[in-house]
């Protein structure tokens, strides 16, 4: 399951993001918020793929 295993690397990814956003630094909640879009995409990618082995 590949989708899987990129999501939990983008959201491994952006962990230092979120601490230094939290912290106030304001870059850093632009870069989560844009790798937050692609943790969408892949959570979509994910729901398509268990959508096709449950019609099998």
């Amino acid at each position: 399951m590949s989708s899987y295993t990129k999501l939990i690397e983008v959201v491994e990814a952006i962990k230092g993001d979120v601490e230094k956003a939290e912290a106030g630094n304001k870059a850093a909640t632009g870069r989560v918020r844009k790798s937050m879009q692609e943790v969408k995409a892949v959570a979509q990618d994910i729901r398509k793929e268990m959508l096709e082995l449950r019609e099998k």
